[in-house]
């Protein structure tokens, strides 16, 4: 059985309300409270730079105080302020602020990620761009959206579909390291490497990857809170997902995003040597 039909389509329908209510309600927030002037704090232990902002904190406030109010037996994990353990089997999983360090530059491809786990397993995802007023949400195991919020009359809605007929011989991949693949680690994989045309923008990139835009994602070290978020929308839309050594990709880590299996085995294939 598959995690997601465990939700009926009354309660699917529910929860993507719910979460499109949000969306909307984090976008305004952004715009009234935190589209001002800031302060960057270092929180990495080590010589690297892990940036997080008033904003980070802000917004998962915000979203707590939502989730709470509407599921207070809910469980809530959040990156910056860690869990809220209950005796419930649906945990919602938060990151504020993917892709802060685009936010601290003023980039608009940050966005707000949140995920409805059943048991650990993400059923529900929400991607949230409140600077190019969008959002990227799943209503079924079968069907996600993007829809673009209108400043003046109705929204629009469209159904997202990933490049299933993607040839392996022009794929477009999107990937990113982030200091976490060593140079001697990525001379094992010059193949791979060759693949490489485009960036990889936090979860903008995975959202593209769901338009049909961008065949592949690789990506090294993600949380938990960085993909549950987007694992519902990637299947939703008829996307593979796992890690490099082909786990579920609920696991975080290093993950891979493909838009069809003759890909996706292949590029596991690639990626044996650093998996």
């Amino acid at each position: 059985m598959i995690v997601m039909d465990l939700l009926s389509k009354k309660e699917f329908k529910y929860y993507a309300n719910f979460l499109s209510q949000l969306a909307k309600d984090m976008t305004r927030f952004y715009y009234l409270k935190l589209n001002k002037s800031f302060k960057v704090i270092n929180k990495s232990k080590s010589m690297g730079f892990d940036p997080v902002t008033k904003a980070d904190r802000a917004f998962e406030k915000f979203i707590r105080s939502k989730i709470k109010k509407k599921f207070p037996t809910h469980e809530i994990i959040g990156e910056e302020f860690g869990r809220k353990k209950t005796k419930s089997d649906l945990t919602w999983v938060i990151d504020p602020i993917d892709g802060t360090r685009s936010f601290v530059i003023g980039n608009p491809t940050w966005s707000n990620l949140i995920a409805l786990n059943y048991k650990g397993n993400p059923i529900v995802g929400l991607a949230n761009f409140p600077r190019l007023n969008k959002y990227y949400l799943n209503y079924s195991n079968k069907a996600a959206y993007v829809v673009n919020i209108a400043c003046v009359g109705k929204d629009k809605k469209k159904k997202l579909l990933v490049n299933q007929k993607a040839n392996f011989k022009n794929i477009k991949v999107a990937g990113a390291f982030h200091g976490w693949l060593s140079l001697k680690k990525q001379s094992k994989i010059p193949k791979v490497l060759k693949l490489m045309q485009f960036p990889c923008f936090d979860a903008l990139s995975y959202a593209h990857f769901c338009e049909g835009k961008i065949d592949v994602v690789l990506q090294c070290q993600n949380k938990i809170w960085d993909i549950h978020p987007l694992i519902p929308i990637i299947k939703a839309s008829g996307g593979i997902a796992s890690t490099w050594d082909n786990r579920d990709a609920k696991y975080g880590g290093s993950v891979l995003i493909s838009s069809n299996k003759i890909v996706h085995k292949k590029l596991l294939k690639l990626l044996k040597p650093v998996s």
